[in-house]
């Protein structure tokens, strides 16, 4: 049986023995449609009795139609960094608690597969951030971010000092536990538990949120996918981080200067027909119930 997703990826949780079943249930699937699969070279290790060949996450960018990720939303988010530059579109299966990016429960998993790969599918587009650091001594780091980049304070017991500005633009002097940046994916994340807005998430739009400010009047604000911020560490007596999707941490001294602004590129996300991002709203954040 023909299919659109020819050549497919499969990408587990690195570390987690307990995606191998479903791995395999859906390489067996993938069968009837004649696909060739690749299955992630860590992601591999944790699969027992397979047979697939295996691929680095840049082989799998460069030669696969469709990547599934089988896991929770921060495997998504390591795979969707990773495969943005390819243009691969990505599917979510979830093994953890419900997650918004993975939306594919393995109770309804065939069905679902059955749906998208007779080409009923919604695929959407969602943007991320690229954030490079200017670091003092004229060395440069890099990385991109799906929900958020964060500049917050490295010692427990201090805040860090900043100075940002959006389009060459001042907008202020903040002394807090940090500052977010987020995505309109990112909004239901750490920006949310920061007091931030949740924003539809195929707007062209950021959010900055300051983390416990010094200074109770700094309130998120919501700005244009365009904008370039700067963020610029002044407080010389202590040590900054840059942390991007939780998962990526860059140290920063005084003097160092952050540029974050959208990536030309986006992540295509394919999901299920039907597919209503208020309904998991309001399961994930629990809307209308009775506590």
């Amino acid at each position: 049986m023909a299919c659109e997703f020819s050549t497919i990826g499969l990408i587990g949780k690195y570390g987690d023995p307990g995606v191998g079943e479903t791995l395999l249930q859906i390489s067996q699937y993938l069968e009837k449609y004649d696909c060739e699969v690749m299955l992630e070279a860590e992601t591999a290790s944790m699969v027992s009795n397979q047979h697939l060949p295996t691929a680095s996450l840049k082989t799998i960018g460069e030669q696969c139609k469709l990547a599934i990720i089988v896991g929770g939303d921060g495997t998504l988010l390591n795979a969707a960094r990773n495969l943005v530059d390819y243009n691969v579109p990505i599917l979510g299966v979830n093994l953890g608690r419900l997650g918004f990016l993975v939306d594919i429960s393995p109770d309804d998993l065939i069905f679902r597969l059955d749906e998208i790969f007779n080409g009923k599918y919604e695929e959407e587009h969602r943007i991320l951030l690229d954030a490079v650091v200017y670091h003092k001594d004229g060395s440069i780091s890099e990385s991109n971010a799906f929900n958020d980049v964060v500049v917050h304070k490295w010692d427990v017991a201090r805040m860090v000092e900043t100075e940002t500005y959006i389009n060459g633009k001042f907008l202020n002097n903040m002394r807090a536990d940090g500052l977010i940046v987020s995505t309109p994916t990112g909004s239901t994340a750490y920006a949310l538990s920061g007091g931030g807005p949740i924003l539809q998430p195929d707007l062209d739009a950021l959010v900055l949120v300051p983390i416990c400010p010094h200074t109770m009047s700094f309130r998120p604000i919501v700005i244009d996918g365009e904008s370039k911020i700067e963020i610029i560490v002044k407080d010389s007596t202590s040590k900054a981080q840059i942390t991007c999707d939780g998962q990526i941490n860059l140290g920063l001294v005084s003097g160092d200067k952050v540029q974050i602004q959208r990536k030309e590129r986006v992540v295509r996300l394919i999901h299920p027909c039907k597919h209503d991002h208020y309904e998991i709203l309001r399961a994930k954040l629990r809307w209308g119930e009775n506590f």
